[in-house]
Parts: structure tokens; sequence; C-alpha cells
């Protein structure tokens, strides 16, 4: 067993170590407890012989939500619709963890971990329990705090209106609502919001012609299920989480209607508000894991976890949150994260983004404006093993959205957290008119046809603006054959050419991968599989 955790240690160089006071689940409800630091335990094994643990997988199907077991059919790339991951953590395990005195925070099927928190007696007493194979703190971020956000906005000069009112110009930027004219709306596929929950009681949410669909919430910082406003929240808590959501399902015909109005919603508080609390990570990781079960299609997500690591481990596998997202796009998820309001220079060098923008399925998200100039905060790339980053821009500067604290009005919001709920949208509806593209193919046909990519033919080489804007109809037109790798419409030799390449680490077309068989491994099973396709033409 191993303790990735020096006790002597009071600050890492990684950033200031999670030990604030904050609530958690007592026996006799929620109750605030000394500050001790939090800590991830990861387990050996979840407690099953081979034979139960196989039969346990096999069983699963028939309990699983079938809007999960739906999506993982679709677009699962990993073996099987159920794997050892998806099996809960040994409850052995767990109560002699807890026998400790340690307190639950967050479990992790995904991980086959659990967070605690607790003393340093009793993780020295953790970590020599059998079946605890490491130990790690919890690390932490920051929030994206809006830029300059105006809350109280009734109407303004200069905004075009039209059946999608003062969301017409952002919407129009995207190329959404002609993907909206051919039916594709959003119809029939759910988004989760990772943020600081939902009031649903403004006019947009309300309309009886198109309500907001909210088929399932969970608080995952009071541990119930009520996103609202609770006893103890600070006032601003559900202000964010609110004009996210705004973006997506708002429905107020000539006011102000969202990119996907017609989807249906998971919302997941995961975040406490006040600003000397930082956000941890573990309630990013059960809220994606309890969004994935309960049949998410997109999850997005406007939060951040820097303040622990450093830019240097951006590198796709390094933090907790981006390990749990590339788990996600594993079973079918198409994520969409921001990128960070912390600005960007022309050296492409340097990087200054968060995680999770950095897991290797998401659509990472920068801002522009209206005019579609990038945004002066909008953060820049590449990852630490040089992969692009940003991938996809939208509006983030003056983003239109409802009002958090006027259930009549409007507001003005800007940041990279506002342009990615409009990047997620138009990924919904590309989704409602493709439900059977995989994580990698609906990357591919974003990717493709994004307005810079489209124009110059290739990224950004600066890493701030990425592929470009993205342009919804156009990549839900984009012609999706696995052996036509370069793109071009026709699978011939140069797709050949271009696949080898790629496996070869020379060059790979924007949105491709040499993991041609999707398991996370670039190897010569990819080869034989690209062949194959290659062969039969598609």
């Amino acid at each position: 067993m191993s303790t990735i955790y020096a006790r002597s240690r009071e600050r890492s160089d990684k950033g200031p170590p999670p030990m604030l006071a904050h609530f958690v689940l007592a026996c006799c409800g929620l109750a605030a407890t000394p500050a001790r630091p939090a800590y991830w335990v990861y387990l050996t094994d979840k407690g099953l012989s081979p034979v139960q643990e196989s039969a346990a997988i096999d069983a699963m199907e028939s309990t699983a939500d079938p809007l999960q077991v739906a999506r993982r059919r679709l677009r699962r790339t990993d073996p099987g619709l159920f794997d050892a991951r998806d099996l809960p953590v040994s409850p052995a395990a767990l109560e002699g963890v807890l026998a400790t005195g340690a307190t639950l925070r967050q479990t992790s099927r995904w991980l086959n971990a659990v967070s605690v928190e607790a003393s340093a007696d009793q993780i020295d007493a953790i970590a020599n329990l059998p079946g605890v194979a490491s130990i790690r703190p919890v690390a932490t971020g920051h929030r994206l705090t809006p830029i300059a956000p105006d809350d109280a906005l009734a109407s303004g000069p200069g905004l075009s209106r039209d059946f999608y009112g003062y969301s017409s110009a952002q919407l129009n930027q995207m190329n959404l609502p002609a993907l909206h004219s051919q039916g594709f709306r959003g119809q029939g596929v759910v988004i989760a919001v990772l943020d600081t929950g939902l009031v649903r009681t403004h006019a947009a949410f309300n309309n009886p012609a198109n309500p907001l669909n909210l088929i399932a919430s969970y608080d995952f910082v009071k541990h119930d299920d009520n996103v609202g406003i609770q006893a103890g929240d600070d006032p601003d808590q559900h202000r964010h989480g609110t004009w996210i959501t705004g973006c997506i399902g708002s429905y107020w015909p000539d006011t102000l209607v969202g990119g996907a109005y017609q989807a249906s919603f998971i919302m997941c508080k995961t975040e406490d508000l006040p600003t000397e609390t930082p956000i941890e990570e573990d309630n990013y990781v059960a809220g994606v894991e309890f969004a994935e079960a309960h049949g998410a299609d997109v999850c997005t997500s406007s939060l951040g976890y820097i303040d622990w690591y450093t830019q240097a481990q951006l590198n796709g596998t390094t933090a907790v949150t981006t390990q749990i997202v590339n788990i996600a796009s594993a079973n079918g998820v198409h994520f969409c994260t921001a990128m960070g309001n912390s600005g960007h220079d022309a050296n492409p060098a340097l990087s200054h983004f968060i995680a999770p923008a950095d897991a290797f399925h998401v659509i990472s998200c920068g801002a522009l404006d209206e005019a579609g100039n990038i945004a002066g905060f909008s953060s820049d790339g590449p990852t630490a093993d040089g992969r692009v980053k940003p991938e996809i821009l939208a509006r983030g500067v003056n983003t239109l959205t409802v009002s958090s604290s006027n259930d009549s009005n409007l507001a003005q919001v800007s940041g990279t957290s506002l342009s990615t709920p409009l990047i997620a949208a138009a990924v919904a509806c590309i989704t409602s008119a493709h439900p059977n593209w995989t994580v990698a193919q609906m990357r591919r046909a974003i990717l493709s046809t994004a307005r810079d990519q489209v124009a110059n033919g290739t990224f950004d080489p600066t890493f701030v603006r990425g592929y470009g804007l993205i342009d919804a109809a156009a990549a839900a037109a984009f012609p999706i054959c696995s052996a036509d790798f370069d793109a071009d419409g026709t699978v011939d030799f140069f797709d050949y050419d271009a696949f080898v390449n790629c496996f070869e680490g020379t060059a790979c077309p924007p949105g491709a991968t040499a993991d041609f068989d999707g398991d996370d491994t670039v190897d010569f099973f990819d080869y034989d599989a690209f062949v194959v396709a290659f062969e039969a033409g598609c």
C-alpha cells in the first residue's frame, strides 16, 4: 500500500491542501464538522471472486436505468455494456475505512475509491487496512467567476429579435437555427449540467408549450435531491447554474429561446458557492457518475480544477476530474467543458487552462464576442502532451440568458462558462440528428466543420482559437465513414496514407485518432480494424 501524501507537509507545491470545513452527512442530518483534510482512499478490488464479479456484471443491464442502457448500446466504445468499474465499491472495505472514525464524503465506482475526511491518525489506520491500495488528497479548484455579469437586462438596443428573441445573435452565430429548422432541437436527448444548482421559477422555464423537463437532480454538497436554494446557502448559490441552464433550455418565444429547448435535463449541484470554500473534485466525480447512470447523453461543465495541478500535469491522465471524463466518454457521453478565464498569449509553448479540459475526448470550449473575435479572458492551450486546446468556440462575451434574480428579466454574462453551454446545446441538437454517433465521430464532425478549420485547413498554431467557431448545421451534415480518414467524402488510398501517418504519430486529420477501435490504446489492433473498414469501403 502506498500513501501519496506527506502528512508533515502543511502546503503542497501543487496548491493548497483541501483542509477547509464543510457540510457532511451525519447520522442525524447535515451537520458541520471540525476542519479535517479530505482524502481519496483507493481500494484494491471490488471484494468479489471472479465468478461473483462476472455474475454481477451480467446482472447490471436488468437493473440499470433504461436511458443509460440505451445510450451505452448506441455509443459505448469499451467492450460490453458494463464492466467491473460499474460495480459498487466493496462494502467490507468501506466499513473498515469508516470504522477508523473517518467521515464519508463521496463514493466512486469508476475509480474504485471513496473520499473521506480524516485526521492524521485515522489516515495512518486506513493506510494499514487490507484492501486499501493508495491514498491521495482530494484536489481543489475554484469556480469560473463570470466576467462582469449584468443580471438585470429587460431589453437592449442593437439586439436582433425574432422567434429566438435576444438569444438570436448567439445562436445564429453558431448556425444552430438552421439545424432547428430541420427538426433537431434536442428532443430525445438528456443534458446533464454540473454546476451550482438551479432555480426553475423563471418565465423562460415555465412556458406551457415547452416547460423545462428536469428528469433527475442531486445536491452533492448537502446530499439531497434539492438543487434549489436551501437554508444555509449563499444568496447567490443558484445563479451560475441557472444562467447555464438558461442558455440551453429556456423557451420564451420572441424573448429568449435556448439552443436545445426540447432536451431533458439532469442537474448536479457539485459546487458550494462561498468564495472561501474551494470546489472539490470528489463532488464532481460523483456528479458525473450520477449523470451517466441516469442516462445523460451530453454533459456540460463550467467548473475548473487547477489549484492542485500544474499545467505540466494537464496531460489527459493525471487530474481526477479528467480521468472521470475519460471514462464517461468511453460510455458514450458527449462532454463539453470550459477552458477557463485566465487569458492567453501568442506563445504556443505556454498554456493557461484548467482540468478537465485536457481529457482526451472532451470538447474544450473557448469564448468569442459577437463579432467572432477571441475574448481576452479565454484561456489557451496546448495540453502538456501537445494536443490542441481549446478546440471549439462560441459566444462568451455578453451572452444572453435568463436572469437569476428576476423571473421576467434577462441577463448578459461573460466567460467561457457561457460559451460552453451554447456548444453543449449544439452537440445535443446534433445528437438528436445522429443518436448513434460515437464521441469520436461527434468530435470529428464538429472539428472538421469549425469555421477556422474550414477557412485555413488547420487549427490555430498559437493554441488560442483551436479549430474555431462551431457550425452546428455543417457538423450535423458531415459525412461519417470510419474508413474516410481524411474526411474528403471518398474512401481511397489517401485515407490509407492519412491513417498510417496518424498511426505513426506524424499527423492526424482534425478530430481523428489512430485509436481506431476505441480502447484508448494505439496498437496493431487499430491498424487491423482500419484495414477491415477500408476494405469494406466504410
